[in-house]
């Protein structure tokens, strides 16, 4: 049985009561009456027990961003359903006000809902729904806490998103395809043509020159269809923080940008976060389904705290490649 402010507001009461009959059996009287009236208060309150309860929250939710957790109870008892329920979370699913009142009547049902703004990344996990009813005249009631598993996957923040307009300016620029002439850039040879005032020296080509007397240079196009594997350092040095986050969190805001640039520039991007063993990989994912992939991956990667087994590391990379390839390793110096 849970018992209200009303019910220590009764007993309060009794002051008056013995005080104007200072006897000791006012005090035994009265502290009958409250229990008597408490505890039948209490049993015409809704059974808690006979309450149906579903919990809906979204598949996943950035950092920083919100999200609603929707608890739907369902009154299934013969007796209106007035109560308190609080939707329980762990503190850093970052909930906002999670009591709720509610008054059901019998065969109906309410849906209640709390707002979600994480403070860390991974899986966020729900605490119990507690239901507390109270009887008619609000004096005590019956509480239940009852489990209803739930799971609310929060994906890193991406920060970095907001430079990849300007970077993907620059990647058309490489191809061509934007207004800009660019000279002199890129890593595959594709042509010979005249010198123009402005291009870089360096691309001239004194053996062509020679022969056609004039000067000319050489073009280059931007490499495409590479295999590029980043690999992410999850050892104790990564558990460093940063402002208010670990380095590790600054690492995979790398790790976001520029496979999202990569795969933009038409590359095959593979991910692997390792410290002694392999806690994360992403592999045969491409076109729009390869930033969810490894948004998901790294949503519930920790940093250990354990030495970077090195050579074990060049054993996963040289497995996960047999051609020519990028290897970018996000690690602290």
């Amino acid at each position: 049985m849970a018992i209200t402010w009303r019910a220590v507001a009764l007993a309060a009461l009794g002051i008056v009561a013995v005080l104007v009959v200072p006897v000791p059996g006012t005090v035994l009287l009265w502290a009958v009456v409250v229990a008597v009236a408490c505890a039948l208060d209490a049993g015409l309150a809704a059974s808690p027990r006979l309450v149906a309860v579903t919990r809906t929250l979204p598949g996943s939710v950035r950092l920083t961003q919100s999200a609603t957790s929707m608890v739907t109870v369902t009154n299934v008892g013969p007796r209106r359903l007035r109560a308190t329920v609080r939707d329980a979370w762990q503190p850093s699913a970052g909930p906002g006000p999670n009591r709720h009142q509610v008054d059901v009547p019998p065969g109906d049902g309410r849906r209640l809902v709390t707002s979600l703004v994480p403070t860390r990344r991974g899986d966020r996990h729900a605490d119990r729904v507690t239901i507390r009813t109270v009887g008619p005249l609000g004096l005590a009631g019956r509480q239940v806490s009852l489990d209803v598993p739930a799971t609310l996957r929060v994906l890193p923040e991406f920060a970095s998103r907001r430079h990849l307009p300007s970077r993907l300016a620059r990647l058309r620029e490489l191809d061509g395809r934007a207004a800009v002439q660019l000279r002199g850039a890129g890593t595959e040879f594709d042509s010979l043509r005249e010198y123009v005032i402005g291009d870089d020296v360096r691309s001239i080509d004194w053996r062509a020159t020679a022969r056609r007397n004039d000067v000319v240079v050489r073009t280059w196009r931007p490499e495409r269809d590479r295999r590029v594997l980043i690999v992410l350092d999850t050892s104790r040095t990564s558990a460093a923080r940063v402002l208010d986050a670990p380095r590790l969190d600054a690492s995979i805001e790398a790790a976001l940008l520029l496979a999202a640039l990569a795969s933009r520039a038409g590359d095959r991007v593979e991910l692997v976060a390792f410290d002694r063993r392999v806690r994360a990989r992403v592999a045969g994912v491409s076109g729009p389904r390869l930033m969810p992939a490894i948004a998901d991956a790294l949503a519930g990667v920790e940093p250990t705290l354990v030495e970077t087994d090195w050579p074990g590391a060049v054993e996963v990379v040289r497995a996960r490649l047999t051609q020519r390839s990028l290897v970018v390793l996000l690690t602290t110096l």
